[in-house]
């Protein structure tokens, strides 16, 4: 994956545990949630994923790409580094997305998640205590 050369775009970094793998994203995210799928949750192993969404040429492994270990095949994938296993990205949507782990970014980025997705399938321990909206699977545009 190469970043686009878009020179006005801020550029944010992010990286694995370990820092064996270290990745850059233009900070042009189209939207950012909160996963609660028991997908995202082992994956992560946490109560969910927040993660931000952007066009799959804004994002580029800068060092480590060959101590990525991926799960799937070039249209949908989730990226982990092979060392500490830290998720950083997941490719969705045919290829042409990638969902960031915003919790394997450096630096703050300019969007924050607006809902929580996959409510239905939440943690059973897990209380959402905010006020986004929460959806029972994808949100979708009929959900209100």
């Amino acid at each position: 994956m190469t970043a686009s050369a878009n020179s006005s775009a801020r550029y944010l970094a992010g990286e694995c545990f370990c820092r064996a793998v270290r990745y850059q994203v233009a900070d042009v995210f189209s939207y950012a949630l909160n996963c609660h799928c028991s997908n995202c949750r082992r994956a992560t192993g946490a109560a969910f994923k927040p993660f931000a969404a952007i066009g799959r040429e804004k994002f580029s492994v800068v060092s480590g790409v060959d101590d990525l270990l991926v799960y799937g095949d070039g249209k949908a994938h989730d990226a982990h580094c092979r060392h500490c296993g830290s998720l950083l990205y997941s490719v969705v949507r045919d290829g042409a997305f990638v969902h960031v782990a915003m919790g394997t970014l450096l630096d703050a980025p300019s969007i924050r998640p607006t809902a929580h997705i996959f409510v239905g399938s939440k943690a059973p321990w897990y209380a959402i205590t905010d006020d986004l909206p929460q959806y029972r699977e994808h949100v979708t545009r009929d959900a209100g």
